[in-house]
């Protein structure tokens, strides 16, 4: 008997070894991955039994093979993943469900590829275990589309980008290899009720990947080569002269970056999903207690122009006006000034002020108004002087704003968690501008706090509502964005003339009072002049007190392209930000069903008035007493807004 059972059970064992189609689920069923083991490795996405995406291809390709091709499966291993765990930073919530269903394929060779399968979307990663160092000369990230899906993206001329591309629309059929290529994150229409959300997580020691057209209805992936002779461009760049014919040279063992898509049936979905967090490498230090998100006030884009009667002094980068910008943080509790370019004598010198900035002066007249000080400075400029972390340290200075990266290769991709691992060492915060878009550091590095990424308002008046509205749903989905907003002089695109020192943004004002609620980041500058802060104080004191971390994030009624209604809570307070990006007013009913049944609130808002589609600066401040069973009618100009806080 024993006998049969084993050679039974030896049948069973050769029939799994030589299985090569393979079925993942979803938890509740209906997200499906189909996996094929053949010549390649190809894998297949359902959403509601639906065909999503059809025989997608992947590979490694290293200097001595290639990983997935002519692949020899030597077994795999179902299982599954069901924990929460509470980001030091909660840019959405402050407890994050990890709940997924996982299949592990390992191949002869000594490397495997990892799926999951979550009820929002799926991801898969390779895993290698060789001696010594590899090199990647390529990655095989090609996905087909079974029907006329369309794309929106943001497409750059090259690898040398600051992902501030406006975005475009392009049916992927359409889609030549010879077009530009597109930065990460891709949000595709399926057209069968589905839309997806395409990003990379865990991303450490490789490059970005970016997508071109494949011609025949599909994407793959593209990555920039490894600079092996540089030159420096001015005071802020590198100019590459030699390239390596790989995208990485990397350490045998390791596991590379998740590819994921989240996957959706309502848009909504996209704006609170945390599939980067959930795939993101664990926190890399222990304690946080030191970082501290919070508000910033900016001198940059106002530049640093403050006036008026109580304005007794020259106003510029000079000590006398950052003491003015410390005042103005500490009256409304905002905790930091940034000093961004300016306050250094040479962009070059991390350790010299302008003659006209006392430095030292002016972190203790912070520390005595409780506002901490953050400073900019180039990349380059950090590269050549990684002491000043230490030194910095010392003068009190609570974080650092580095910029002009514009670069996504593997250096530069290491370069960034270099910088995070040597500010954490010394608690300083970090906020990355001229960069790429998260990818999962800030949760390895929770002391990173912002990137950029983004074409926000440091774009003036190429920054319109029309291309912001997407933001939750792409760029924001991802991670925190410093888009930098806050302006006080609106316009609509017609009458817009806004330039330093009277900044001005399209959109009504209520508009730019709601991306404090909407758009999420760590470090949430308020860019425009004290002086019209205090001109608008009711304005000031709402936007002001906009937390920028959150226990909880719902959207309510939110369509990709269109318009955003999302409401987050902190505590026992509900703040509401809804913005319209058509050229046309919009109005929407929403209920209040979030709201704990029983309980009656105060609701203060900010709403357009009645000529804020020509005049973009006419708004209500409105008040009222609302329940759970309410419902509130949202009345959005063009280019409009709407927010309120709840308590």
């Amino acid at each position: 008997m024993l006998k049969t059972i084993l050679v039974v059970a030896g049948l069973l064992w050769a029939y799994v070894l030589q299985a090569k189609t393979f079925e993942l689920k979803s938890p509740d069923g209906e997200i499906t991955v189909t996996v094929d083991v053949a010549e390649k490795i190809r894998y297949s996405v359902y959403g509601s039994g639906r065909l999503l995406l059809e025989n997608n291809t992947l590979g490694l390709h290293l200097r001595d093979g290639v990983l997935g091709r002519e692949p020899r499966l030597i077994r795999h291993k179902n299982g599954s993943v069901d924990r929460s765990f509470t980001p030091a930073v909660a840019f959405k919530f402050a407890k994050i469900a990890d709940r997924c269903n996982t299949l592990r394929l390992d191949f002869r060779g000594g490397w495997a590829v990892e799926f999951r399968a979550y009820d929002d979307g799926m991801a898969y990663r390779f895993v290698t275990s060789f001696k010594g160092d590899t090199e990647v000369l390529s990655e095989d990230f090609t996905l087909n589309f079974p029907g006329h899906y369309s794309a929106v993206l943001q497409q750059t001329g090259g690898f040398r980008t600051a992902y501030e591309e406006p975005y475009s629309i392009v049916a992927t059929e359409d889609w030549q290899p010879g077009d530009r290529m597109s930065v990460l994150p891709v949000l595709l229409d399926t057209k069968q009720g589905f839309k997806i959300l395409i990003s990379e997580s865990s991303l450490t020691d490789y490059p970005c990947m970016f997508l071109s057209g494949t011609g025949e209805n599909g994407m793959a992936g593209t990555f920039p080569k490894v600079p092996l002779q540089t030159e420096e461009s001015g005071d802020r760049s590198m100019r590459i002269l030699k390239e390596a014919d790989y995208i990485a040279r990397t350490a045998g063992t390791r596991a590379f970056p998740w590819r994921y898509f989240v996957v959706a049936k309502d848009d909504g979905q996209f704006v609170e999903n945390t599939m980067t967090a959930r795939l993101a490498e664990a926190q890399a230090f222990g304690d946080t207690s030191w970082i501290k998100p919070g508000q910033v006030s900016w001198e940059f884009w106002n530049a640093a122009s403050p006036y008026g009667p109580d304005v007794d002094f020259v106003a510029g980068f000079n000590t006398a006006t950052y003491k003015y910008y410390i005042d103005f943080a500490a009256k409304y509790g905002i905790p930091y000034i940034i000093m961004d370019e300016g306050w250094a004598r040479d962009t070059r010198d991390p350790y010299t002020p302008n003659p006209a900035v006392d430095i030292r002066e002016l972190i203790r007249y912070g520390r005595e108004q409780g506002v901490g000080i953050i400073l900019w400075m180039t990349w380059l400029t950090v590269e050549k002087n990684f002491g000043m972390f230490e030194e910095l340290s010392k003068w009190g200075v609570k974080g650092v704003k580095i910029d002009f990266m514009d670069r996504s290769d593997q250096w530069m991709v290491d370069y960034y968690e270099r910088v995070a691992a040597e500010a954490a060492r010394h608690k300083m915060v970090v906020a990355f501008h001229g960069s790429f878009k998260p990818a999962g550091l800030e949760y390895k590095y929770p002391n990173v706090l912002a990137y950029e990424g983004v074409r926000g308002m440091e774009n003036m008046g190429g920054c319109t509502p029309a291309n912001s509205v997407w933001f939750p749903f792409i760029r924001n989905a991802v991670g925190p964005m410093d888009y930098t907003p806050g302006a006080m002089l609106s316009m609509q695109p017609e009458s817009y003339c806004g330039n330093r020192p009277n900044a001005a943004s399209i959109g009504t004002r209520a508009y730019q009072m709601a991306l404090f609620v909407l758009f999420e980041t760590g470090l949430q500058m308020l860019a425009d002049n004290p002086t019209l802060y205090y001109r608008n104080d009711e304005c000031t004191r709402f936007i002001s007190q906009v937390p920028v971390t959150w226990d909880e994030t719902r959207s309510l009624n939110s369509v990709a392209g269109k318009h955003a209604v999302v409401a987050k809570r902190k505590g026992g307070k509900w703040y509401i930000g809804a913005i319209n990006g058509s050229n046309e007013g919009l109005e929407l009913e929403i209920p209040l069903d979030f709201l704990t049944p029983g309980r009656r609130y105060d609701l203060t808002g900010f709403e357009d008035g009645p000529n804020a589609f020509r005049q973009a600066m006419d708004y209500r401040r409105v008040e009222r007493e609302v329940a759970a069973g309410d419902k509130l009618t949202l009345k959005m100009a063009r280019n409009g807004g709407w927010t309120a806080v709840v308590e």
